[in-house]
């Protein structure tokens, strides 16, 4: 089984933020980023936190269908744009 996984730290949100899943707050300010995908599941599972933080929250709409490992990628960059152009649901974006 594969598996692959990136970071990005240091995303700015605009303030308006970012929505996180199940209810959770909206994210402001200096975020890290963080997908990870894996081969048997064809999901990417995308989370937030603040910058320096302990706890990831998952995106609204996470976790996403995406069937290959290079498709992972390409969807991290989305929302990394996402973000920073100030999408409040950056999943649905870059989906």
């Amino acid at each position: 089984m594969s598996w692959a996984s990136w970071t990005t730290r240091g995303v700015f949100a605009g303030r308006d933020g970012v929505r996180t899943g199940e209810g959770g707050p909206v994210l402001t300010g200096e975020l890290d980023v963080h997908t990870t995908w894996t081969e048997a599941e064809r999901l990417a599972h995308v989370t937030v936190q603040y910058s320096g933080a302990s706890e990831w929250l998952p995106l609204l709409g996470s976790p996403v269908p995406c069937g290959s490992e290079d498709a992972s990628r390409t969807l991290h960059d989305a929302v990394i744009h996402a973000i920073r152009a100030g999408h409040t649901e950056p999943l649905s974006f870059a989906a």
